[in-house]
């Protein structure tokens, strides 16, 4: 071939990857011209900044810096609806809390709830929100801050974590627009793997469970959803508190994980380097470990000028002397920027809003709440038919329990919203659902038995006579705000107060009982389990709870919700969770001696008011080789009278490995709605990200060998159907 030949050929290559390039994806295109932009920007802010305004930007109550026109970054949490920080003003929506939302297994639905948060959140001026919450539950819920988590698989918080951001933030060239915000993953890393139940307490693990159970959902959340934001954890990592921990905040978040947005502070959390991790002497020092280790903003929860200008001064002198520092202040103010312009914030004069007048919520978005709060409802138990109750055959029903009924607070939220609760303009107790739904049909004789926070029985009476009166009772049990939620720890899993007795009182009447559980942690309810017919499960389902509940009492709603937390039979057996490795099978050993250590009710149960068939589960190709894909697929038929719902769960595990596993993973899962008769067949891929293993050097691999891979109703074994997949 002749050079001018060669060199044409080379010339038209050229033109070809030219044309692709040129002709490849707008919105990526768009996407790198506008960040090129964006940091040009950056860059030429930064250089008119001085030091105190490049410090003043890096503290979350910093206000709008007037004389370069750098824009205010307001924040709120976004949990379950729009919160803003010590404000109860009313008016927003509020959807079931997150352990509510994940047990509908619908991440759809979860980013439906957040891009309607995410609305709200602009019309009263954020545009900054400390939301979602992936941390994976240890299987402690001794630890208040349950609630607030998607539950205890990997899996599974890692579809709920990255739909709630692809909601909140926008995806494409939608993100951050004037309709989204900005999502700050929470807690990095490994919160809730304390070993007192105890939020904030000390923790202690190895880089495999780090990386095996609490990585995942912030991986995903960084490669998926683009998260923009992302708060350390109050605990340490191998010794080094997270606020300054370079290898967790570097190495894992920055360089391995790719992660490019600003990092803040949890509440007080780099001050907290020296008054609780005693690591520094002074309040600067800490201030300078964590500027190095990448927190890029400080949250101190309310507004303190003395504090703010003392880090102004402190930092300007500390800096000014040691000039090398200055490259951090500049790396982190340039990060705090560019989310200001992702925002827009810089091309729209900030709005003055008043939120005790402004109506943030929407009429569209209370009924989707409504809609979301009916698929988060759990049958746990049903016992000869007693729910749905047949509205034709009664003609008195007791309201009973220390949770049946809530009347409007004078200040702050409403304790059966969960944490992190706004105020919605009205809430729809238990009581007031029911009372709505039988109209004038049923006789209501409501009491409510005890106080969650008393030892007082001087209720009881009146409960036993309303009981005594009724056709039947639904008995509403369980937790509220003041015995969970962050800072609500406990050191007893049992029903609160006099509760217990309350059931057993109302038991002994001889009158068929529904028990409603509102609550935000997995409870050891044992004498409930063993001698109610009927148990729901509720969480906090938001503010429209009540007309969920009446509606799955009475059968409007087959509930189809299953559980993203086991619950512990009682505190002894804890941490409780299905994410165990194997143990002395058959031998005898690894046991309790005094009580079955399977779950009360494990994870990702529920039954429905119908009943479902599983076929044996089919592989595509049953043999495939280390880099090779296959599917599994399995027929699920309504083989009951009524139309349900049935969440369908594929478990992996690596049969024989060279490290030790799980005995099961959730790998899968898929919610489906069936008629009376209907076959669907649901089909799950298998490849690299469900068959991979971390080997001995923490690489993640496909080891050849054969595969469990379990499809069925929940996580236990009874409920599975299982096939082998061979990998070569």
């Amino acid at each position: 071939m002749n050079t001018i030949k060669k060199g044409k050929i080379v010339l038209a290559l050229f033109l070809v990857n030219l044309f692709f390039a040129c002709n490849s994806s707008d919105n990526n295109n768009f996407k790198s011209s506008k960040d090129k932009e964006i940091a040009d920007k950056v860059q030429s802010l930064i250089s008119k900044m001085t030091l105190e305004e490049k410090i003043a930007e890096m503290m979350q109550d910093a206000p709008a810096n007037e004389r370069l026109g750098i824009p205010y970054m307001k924040y709120a949490e976004a949990l379950h609806g729009m919160w803003l920080v010590l404000d109860y003003y009313g008016n927003t929506t509020v959807y079931p809390q997150a352990i509510a939302a994940a047990s509908t297994w619908e991440p759809e639905l979860v980013k439906k709830m957040a891009s309607q948060t995410a609305i709200e959140a602009r019309a009263l001026g954020v545009t900054h929100c400390y939301s979602p919450n992936l941390d994976v539950i240890s299987g402690d819920p001794r630890y208040g801050r349950v609630e607030e988590s998607y539950g205890e698989d990997p899996y599974l918080v890692s579809r709920m974590g990255v739909a709630f951001i692809q909601g909140l933030q926008g995806m494409g060239d939608k993100q951050f627009d004037e309709n989204h915000v900005m999502a700050t993953a929470k807690h990095f890393i490994g919160y809730p793997e304390n070993r007192r139940g105890i939020n904030g307490g000390f923790s202690d693990m190895s880089e495999r469970r780090l990386r095996e159970v609490y990585l995942p959902p912030f991986e995903a959340a960084i490669k998926e959803a683009k998260i923009g934001s992302i708060m350390p954890g109050h605990q340490d990592y191998n010794g080094v508190p997270n606020h300054m921990n370079t290898w967790l905040l570097k190495d894992i978040l920055r360089d391995e994980l790719g992660f490019d947005g600003f990092i803040i502070s949890d509440n007080n959390d780099v001050g907290r380097l020296q008054t609780m991790h005693f690591i520094t002497e002074t309040r600067t020092e800490a201030a300078i470990l964590g500027l190095k280790a990448g927190v890029d903003m400080d949250l101190v929860i309310g507004k303190n000028e003395k504090l703010a200008t003392y880090h102004v001064n402190v930092l300007k002198d500390t800096i000014t002397k040691n000039p090398k520092l200055m490259s951090y202040i500049d790396k982190a103010t340039s990060r705090i920027l560019t989310a200001k312009y992702k925002l827009g914030l810089f091309d729209s004069e900030p709005k003055e809003i008043d939120p005790k007048t402004v109506n943030a919520g929407k009429k569209e978005h209370q009924e989707f709440a409504y809609e979301m709060a009916k698929k988060a409802i759990i049958l746990l138990k049903n016992d000869n038919n007693v729910l749905p109750l047949d509205m034709s055959k009664i003609k008195s029903l007791a309201v009973i329990g220390p949770n049946a009924h809530e009347n409007r607070p004078k200040r702050g939220t409403y304790s059966l919203l969960g944490g992190y609760s706004g105020l919605p303009p009205y809430y729809v107790s238990a009581l007031d659902g029911i009372k709505a739904k039988v109209g004038n049909k049923v006789k209501i004789n409501y009491a409510k038995g005890c106080d969650l926070l008393s030892n007082s029985k001087a209720g009881f009476p009146a409960a036993i006579s309303a009981a005594k009166k009724s056709d039947a009772v639904i008995l509403v049990i369980g937790g509220s705000r003041r015995t969970g939620g962050e800072g609500a720890d406990r050191d007893n899993l049992d029903l609160y107060g006099v509760q217990k007795e309350l059931v057993e009182a109302i038991h002994k009447t001889g009158k068929p009982v529904v028990a409603v559980l509102i609550n935000g942690r997995a409870l050891s309810i044992n004498y409930v389990a063993e001698n109610i017919p009927s148990i729901l499960e509720t969480w906090y389902l938001g503010m429209h709870s009540g007309d969920a509940i009446a509606d799955a009492i009475f059968g409007d709603v087959n509930p189809g919700g299953k559980l993203t937390v086991s619950f512990p039979r009682s505190v002894g057996q804890v941490p409780v969770t299905y994410l165990m490795r194997p143990d002395f099978i058959g031998s005898g050993k690894g046991l309790y001696i005094d009580s079955d250590k399977s779950p009360l009710f494990p994870f990702g149960f529920g039954l429905s008011y119908t009943t479902f068939k599983y076929s044996t589960p089919k592989f595509e190709n049953a043999t495939i080789g280390v880099d090779g894909n296959t599917t599994i697929s399995v027929d699920v038929t309504n083989t009951g009278d009524r139309a349900g719902d049935e969440v369908v769960q594929m478990y992996v595990r690596d049969d024989i490995a060279s490290v030790g596993r799980y005995n099961k993973m959730l790998k899968g899962f898929e919610r489906i709605s069936l008629q009376p008769g209907e076959t669907k067949t649901v089909t799950f891929k298998l490849g690299f990200d469900e068959l991979n293993i971390l080997n001995q050097q923490m690489k993640k691999v496909v080891e050849p060998g054969t595969f469990t891979i379990s499809v069925g109703a929940s996580s236990q074994e009874k409920d599975l159907q299982k096939a082998t997949l061979t990998v070569k």
